[in-house]
């Protein structure tokens, strides 16, 4: 749903800046925003995303994120930014100001997906709380084991986890499969399991708002 990344003519960025916004998204989403553009016939809505292993690199988001927008807006009418803050300490959304782009209110997509008002209400009762989303539960060993070094050190499970009690999986959808992996994560983890279903949480009055 992208551009060919290779020279734009000048008929194709005309084209292209015909009234249509792409989303600058992070990999991790894009399963997600994908269903949405399709169930709501968004046919405006372009994506594109950055590598969803910066998920556990945020330090690189910010410089990532300036680059594509640099690269892609003179082809667009606008870019929309589908990152919240993400652990940027706030450098991405003084990036998008600086910019000029508008992106996700949050912290981070735990909190868009609960809702951000009520991830915020809950965030002291759940501090213990460790979340993973649909993504992170069908990538938890390349996302979460194996960069936590826990594939070949086990025992430092309970450095990482110790101070943690349950495992939050934050379902966008409803899937008996996904669960079950998600609460033998939650085993692993020696953490109590709990499921919520979140669905797209804000994502979709967001995009659709657009």
């Amino acid at each position: 749903m992208t551009l060919n990344d290779a020279a734009l003519t000048k008929d194709t960025v005309e084209v292209a800046k015909n009234g249509r916004i792409l989303l600058l998204a992070c990999g991790a989403l894009a399963h997600e925003i994908l269903a949405l553009i399709k169930a709501n016939g968004w046919t405006h809505l372009s994506l594109t995303c950055l590598p969803a292993i910066l998920h556990i690199h945020p330090e690189k988001i910010t410089p990532a994120v300036i680059d594509a927008v640099e690269k892609h807006r003179d082809a667009y009418d606008q870019i929309f930014v589908v990152y919240a803050d993400c652990g940027t300490g706030g450098q991405l959304q003084a990036a998008c100001a600086d910019l000029g782009v508008d992106m996700v209110p949050g912290p981070h997509c735990y909190a868009f997906f609960e809702g951000n008002d009520a991830f915020a209400k809950q965030a002291e009762d759940e501090i213990t709380a460790f979340y993973l989303t649909d993504f992170l539960v069908r990538q938890f060993d390349a996302f979460v084991w194996k960069p936590l070094g826990l594939d070949r050190h086990p025992d430092l499970r309970d450095m990482y986890f110790g101070n943690y009690e349950k495992l939050v999986y934050q379902a966008q959808t409803d899937d008996p499969a996904l669960t079950e992996k998600a609460r033998a994560c939650a085993d692993r983890l020696g953490l109590a399991f709990e499921r919520r279903f979140t669905g797209y949480g804000d994502l979709a009055p967001i995009l659709s708002g657009l």
